[in-house]
C-alpha cells in the first residue's frame, strides 16, 4: 500500500518556487555577468551539473537523515537543483546547445505544470485512510522520539490518530503511537518562530483583510484579460493586423500564446468563484485555499512564460505572483488558526 505524506503537497510546491526563482537568478546573474566561462580552456563546467550535484545531495539528505530539518534541506537542496538543471534545458535538446532556444520556457512551463498537477492529484484523489492517518501519526511520533515535538505537532499528531480511530485503526497499534508521543520531550517550534518574525517584518497595512480582496480581484481581472488577450490573439493572426494601430506580442508564438491563454482560463475559473463567495460573505478556508492555488498558477506559469517573450520583465510578474501569494497564504493560516486551533496546518 502506497502512504502519503501530509508534507507532501506543501513540498513540492516549495519546490517548484526555489526552482523558478533559481532559474530567474540565474538568468539575471548571467547577465549581468556577460555569460563566463566557467572550467577555462576548452572546459566549461555547465551550471546544470551542479543542479545535479545538488539534486544528488537532496536525495542523499533524504536516505540518509531523518525529521523536519533533514526535509527542509532536502526540498532547498533540490528545488535550487532543479532550476539550475532545468534553466539549461535548451542545451539538451537542440542539436547546436542553443542556451537561448526559444521555446525553453514552454517545456519548463510543462514540466513544472506536471508535476504540480501530479502532487494536486495525488493530495485529493480520496480522502486520507485510516492507515494512512495512524503512518503520518506514526511518522510525527518517531521524530519526536529523535528531536522532541513541539506542541503543534503534538497536536497534529493526535488529530491523525483520532481520525485513524473513527476510520477503524486497530486501537492497540493506536495506543502505541500515542505512547510515543506522549514519552517525547517538548521542544520549541523554530518553524513556527522563524515564520512569527518573518510576520512581524510584515507592515501592519499588508495584515489587513482587505488585501484578500485586493489581490484576489487582481487575479480575476489579470486572468480575464489574459483570456481576452489570448482569444484576440488567434483571431488577429500577423497576416489580419491590417491597418488596426493593435499589437498583440503573443501573435507570433503560439505555443506560448496557448500557455498563458490555458493559464488565465485556469485561474479565472479558481479565482472567481473564490471571490465571488467571499463577497456572499464567505471568509471560510475554501476560498481562501482555491486563491492560494490561483495565485500559485498565475506566479508558475507568467514568470517562465513572460521570461521567454520579455527577458527580465518577467521579475515584476514573478514579484506580484510571490506578493499575491504571501497575503493569501498569511491570511489561510490566519483563519486555519483561528477556526480549529491550527488543525490542518500542513495543509495550508
Amino acid at each position: 500500500m502506497i502512504i502519503r505524506s501530509v508534507y507532501g503537497t506543501a513540498a513540492v510546491e516549495w519546490f517548484l518556487i526555489l526552482a523558478i526563482a533559481t532559474i530567474l537568478v540565474t538568468r539575471l546573474y548571467l547577465q549581468l555577468t556577460g555569460y563566463p566561462q566557467i572550467g577555462g580552456g576548452t572546459l566549461h563546467i555547465a551550471h546544470a551539473l551542479w543542479g545535479g550535484a545538488l539534486m544528488m545531495l537532496a536525495l542523499m539528505t533524504g536516505w540518509l537523515f531523518l525529521g523536519a530539518t533533514a526535509r527542509v534541506t532536502a526540498v532547498v537542496l533540490g528545488g535550487i537543483g532543479f532550476g539550475l538543471f532545468l534553466d539549461e534545458v535548451g542545451k539538451f535538446v537542440t542539436r547546436d546547445n542553443d542556451y537561448f532556444y526559444g521555446p525553453s520556457a514552454e517545456i519548463m512551463y510543462v514540466l513544472v505544470v506536471l508535476v504540480l498537477l501530479i502532487s494536486r492529484i495525488v493530495r485529493d484523489v480520496r480522502p486520507p485512510t485510516g492507515a494512512e492517518a495512524l503512518a503520518n501519526a506514526a511518522s510525527i511520533a518517531a521524530d519526536g522520539v529523535a528531536h522532541g515535538l513541539p506542541d503543534r505537532r503534538r497536536r497534529q499528531a493526535e488529530e491523525f490518530l483520532t481520525m485513524a480511530v473513527d476510520k477503524g485503526a486497530d486501537a492497540d497499534t493506536v495506543d502505541h503511537v500515542r505512547g510515543l508521543l506522549d514519552s517525547s520531550k517538548g521542544t520549541p517550534d523554530r518553524l513556527m518562530i522563524l515564520r512569527d518574525r518573518a510576520v512581524r517584518l510584515i507592515p501592519d497595512v499588508f495584515r489587513s483583510p482587505r488585501w484578500v480582496s485586493v489581490v484576489g480581484w487582481f487575479l480575476v481581472v489579470a486572468s480575464a484579460g489574459g483570456v481576452v488577450v489570448g482569444a484576440l490573439s488567434f483571431v488577429f493572426t500577423k497576416d489580419r493586423f491590417g491597418d488596426l494601430d493593435v499589437y498583440i506580442e503573443l501573435a507570433d508564438n503560439r505555443i506560448a500564446t496557448w500557455i498563458l491563454f490555458l493559464s488565465a482560463i485556469g485561474t479565472l475559473a479558481l479565482a472567481l468563484p473564490a471571490m465571488l463567495a467571499r463577497r456572499r460573505g464567505n471568509a471560510g478556508v475554501w476560498p481562501l485555499r482555491t486563491l492560494r492555488i490561483a495565485s500559485l498558477v498565475f506566479l508558475l506559469s507568467n514568470a517562465l512564460v513572460d521570461f521567454a517573450m520579455e527577458g527580465f520583465g518577467a521579475l515584476l510578474n514573478l514579484a506580484i505572483g510571490l506578493f499575491a501569494l504571501s497575503v493569501v497564504s498569511y491570511h489561510l493560516g490566519q483563519v486555519v488558526t483561528a477556526s480549529n486551533g491550527q488543525r490542518g496546518q500542513l495543509r495550508v
